[in-house]
Formats: structure tokens, C-alpha cells, sequence
């Protein structure tokens, strides 16, 4: 009767060690797929990143470029300004008449009209 009891005991602590064995398997497989798409995952963020990284650095370069045309823009207009002020000069009278002055010569406007084009 040991004998047997003794085989029944190997069986079941057999079959404990199979069922052990495919547990820490199963777990191991699952773990690796775990890590690899963990990688996936943080290369995809890596990739998003770096490409939102260079619009960035684009757009960063797109508006130093549009604010040094615009600066530039500015210095030429206030050039323009200035020769305009230094050649004429302009003021409104009380009877509203608009007086001009261009190279020394005053010109007098009472009635403005639109430009036909």
C-alpha cells in the first residue's frame, strides 16, 4: 500500500512541477512581450518627439525670419517717413482747408475727392 501512495505522491508532485514549469513559462513569454512592446512604444514616443522637435525648430526659424523682414520693413517705412515729413508737412486751418507744404511752397486744398481709378 506504500508503494502505491508513494507513486500517487511522485505523480501529483510531478505533474506540480509540469504545471510550475508551463506557469514560469507562460509568465517568462509574457514578461518578453511585455518588454517588447514597451520598446515599441518608446520608440514611437521617441520618434513623435523628435519630429515635433524639428517643426518646432522650423517654426522657430520660420518667425525669426519673418520678424527680422519686419523690422526690417519698419527701419524702411520710418526712412520713408522721415523723407516724406522732411519735404512736406500738412495741417488743418479752421475753415478746414488743408494746407501743404512741399519744398517750401504752400498748397491749399479746401474740398477733397476720391481718385477715379
Amino acid at each position: 500500500m506504500s508503494l502505491r501512495i508513494k507513486t500517487v505522491v511522485d505523480k501529483f508532485v510531478q505533474e506540480l512541477k509540469e504545471a510550475l514549469d508551463a506557469d514560469i513559462q507562460d509568465r517568462m513569454m509574457k514578461e518578453r512581450e511585455m518588454q517588447s512592446y514597451i520598446e515599441e512604444r518608446e520608440r514611437e514616443v521617441a520618434e513623435r518627439e523628435a519630429a515635433w522637435k524639428a517643426e518646432l525648430s522650423r517654426r522657430e526659424a520660420e518667425i525669426a525670419r519673418q520678424e527680422a523682414r519686419l523690422k526690417m520693413e519698419k527701419e524702411n517705412l520710418e526712412k520713408e517717413k522721415s523723407v516724406l515729413m522732411g519735404t512736406a508737412s500738412s495741417q488743418d486751418t479752421q475753415d478746414g482747408a488743408l494746407e501743404i507744404t512741399v519744398s517750401g511752397e504752400k498748397y491749399r486744398c479746401l474740398r477733397f475727392s476720391k481718385a477715379k481709378k
